[in-house]
């Protein structure tokens, strides 16, 4: 079984609206993640609302692989929204991959290969790379959650990682480092997108 943390507890400030509930053509970013994590290989989705759970919640799919965890000290940071999601995560699961809402243009066969690779390789924690370049999601197995639950608010989840050994698998698919903070770099993301679609 492998989990997602789906985080959209920030404040989204830099974007001016929450990042969840941008329009990219026929439904918003939650709307657009949820569809493709349900096609995939993902056995469970967790969201992880915070600043903006009111407007996002209705957005919510009500669907067998959906659960929802609201992070009411958002504020704490994305850590902290990560180690909400873990704390509700079932136990039966072998995995958990970490995917921001500003990460919609990854592809379902990559959020499958990376599933496939790390059942086969059974590593601490995966990072996929394109050119070289660390994106998402990354996917960390079970035995690692007590270390990330651990980890101080203040302390970024990077810091964790630097003092392991990380795994990382090359892909060929840009949507694992495009993300985005503002409505330009979203437009610019968008054009993309449509002409590689």
């Amino acid at each position: 079984m492998i989990s997602c943390v789906l985080l959209t507890a920030g404040e989204s400030q830099r974007f001016g609206s929450p990042k969840a509930l941008a329009n990219i053509g026929t439904a918003n970013i939650i709307e657009f993640l949820q569809q493709k994590l349900i096609q995939s290989a993902v056995d469970e989705i967790i969201i992880v609302t915070g600043a903006h759970e009111t407007l996002i919640k209705p957005y919510v799919f009500n669907h067998s692989k959906v659960r929802l965890v609201h992070n009411k000290d958002y504020k704490l940071g994305q850590t902290f929204s990560f180690q909400m999601g873990l704390s509700i995560i079932n136990n039966n699961s072998l995995g958990f991959m970490l995917l921001p809402i500003d990460c919609p243009f990854i592809l379902i066969k990559t959020i499958n290969t990376i599933i496939t690779y790390f059942e086969q390789r059974n590593p601490t924690f995966l990072i996929p790379t394109y050119q070289g370049k660390r994106g998402h999601p990354p996917i960390f197995h079970k035995n690692f959650k007590k270390n990330i639950l651990n980890l101080p608010k203040n302390k970024g989840l990077n810091n964790l990682i630097a003092q392991h050994q990380a795994q990382t698998f090359e892909m060929e698919d840009p949507g694992i480092i495009q993300t985005f903070n503002t409505k330009k770099e979203l437009d610019n993301l968008l054009k993309i997108y449509k002409n590689n679609s």
